[in-house]
């Protein structure tokens, strides 16, 4: 590895919140496939086993973070948290916030692709740093590093859903995907008066998108609402590109 690029990542250290022992994992968690494809150079390894591993380790941590921060939240509760934060644009919007598009090294073609800009590649890339803080120091030294990333949009207004109110979420989700209002409509009321159950069902544009139970009316569309953000969540996954300049959690 030259100079100039070891000074790189140096600069990148700092931003990322901590000092690699061996800077040749840093630099092979910014080192998308096309540019060994097109090297073709014996010593450089792409970043995708790094990214592999990073996902089990940002899921680990931020798991762990979550029932530390919020130990009395349910287990359906925080998976959609722990969703939420290590979902596609999330980790883009963290590797945007650490500029690893100026780091990461590509290929001729990609760079004509806008890779630096694509959520899917800026997602993997992150994944592959917190990757490599683990292979260079372990699972504490990773958390640690999640930690300074993640912590500041735990309990804020920057991560909406700790609010448990979905159904303003789902609304603004909607409305900005396609301008419709989500509609909201009692299915059923079940049990004796003092122990009512209601099932409610949530649609936008003509079509059910989530059904709920709930003791109220208002937690019944509650709970549809989330399953619907659910549901949109996985629809959405695949989208590759995302604005990331002003992207908030």
């Amino acid at each position: 590895m030259d100079e100039e690029r070891l000074a790189l990542l140096k600069e990148l250290e700092e931003r990322v919140g901590y000092q690699f022992q061996e800077a040749v994992w840093l630099d092979r968690a910014l080192t998308h496939k096309s540019f060994v494809h097109q090297t073709n150079t014996a010593n450089k390894v792409s970043n995708e086993v790094l990214e592999y591993l990073g996902d089990a380790v940002l899921n680990l941590a931020v798991s762990h973070l979550l029932l530390k921060e919020f130990p009395e939240a349910q287990e359906g509760t925080l998976s959609m948290w722990r969703a939420h934060l290590v979902k596609r644009s999330s980790l883009a919007f963290f590797a945007k916030q650490l500029r690893l598009d100026q780091y990461l090294l590509f290929g001729k073609s990609e760079i004509l692709d806008g890779g630096a800009k694509k959520a899917s590649i800026l997602s993997n890339a992150y994944e592959a740093v917190i990757g490599a803080v683990y292979m260079d120091s372990g699972f504490d030294q990773a958390l640690k590093v999640v930690q300074s990333h993640v912590s500041p949009y735990l309990g804020s207004d920057n991560f909406p859903l700790l609010s448990n109110d979905y159904k303003s979420l789902l609304q603004k989700f909607s409305q900005k995907a396609n301008g419709l209002t989500p509609q909201y409509h009692v299915l059923k009321e079940s049990g004796p008066e003092h122990e009512k159950q209601f099932q409610a069902s949530v649609m936008i544009g003509g079509e059910v998108k989530g059904t709920g139970w709930g003791k109220s009316k208002k937690q019944a569309e509650q709970e549809a609402a989330r399953n619907a953000l659910g549901k949109l969540e996985i629809q959405n996954k695949e989208s590759d590109m995302v604005e990331i300049q002003n992207t908030k959690l």
